[in-house]
Parts: C-alpha cells; sequence; structure tokens
C-alpha cells in the first residue's frame, strides 16, 4: 500500500435508524479502505477511515451524503498520520 492516510470524521443529522452504518462499511469496503463506524449521542456518526488518500476521500464523498432516507447536516474531517493500521472495516456497537 502507499502512504497510509487516516481520516477521522464526524457526520451530524439524521444518520441513526437509515443504515449509515452499514452503508459506509459497504462503499468503504469496495473502496478497499479498513476502519470503523459508530454511532455516536446527538444524531452523529463516527468513522475512522484509513487507506489510500483517494480512496479514503471517496468513502468521505458518500459520507456526506450518506444513503437514502440520511440528512446529512454537518461533516467534520481530521487528517491524520496513522500508525496503527486497522485490518478490514467493521460497524462498532
Amino acid at each position: 500500500m502507499k502512504d497510509l492516510q487516516e481520516a477521522h470524521v464526524v457526520v451530524t443529522g439524521r444518520v441513526h435508524g437509515v443504515f449509515f452504518r452499514a452503508s459506509t462499511r459497504d462503499v468503504a469496503t469496495r473502496s478497499g479502505v479498513a476502519g470503523f463506524v459508530r454511532n455516536l449521542p446527538g444524531q452523529q456518526v463516527e468513522a475512522v477511515l484509513q487507506g489510500e488518500r483517494e480512496a479514503v476521500e471517496k468513502v468521505i464523498a458518500f459520507l456526506r451524503e450518506g444513503p437514502p432516507g440520511a440528512v446529512v447536516t454537518d461533516i467534520a474531517v481530521e487528517w491524520r498520520i496513522s500508525f496503527e493500521p486497522c485490518e478490514g472495516f467493521h460497524v462498532r456497537y
């Protein structure tokens, strides 16, 4: 893998109960991105995305819209250097 990039993303809006986590897992897996996604209190979803920058940006583009039924009102992205790679992509509960 080229330089490993990591993005920490928090998405706010109607993101619970609309298959946001499962859809994110599917997009990340198809894109070759590792990490996790989980619900946070207050209608937020948190994701950590690791992979080649172009692939991570593809998942972030999905997170800006979300699956049908989602209404994204805000997204915060923090890029960081990762030294501990994740294996696979998982939904955390």
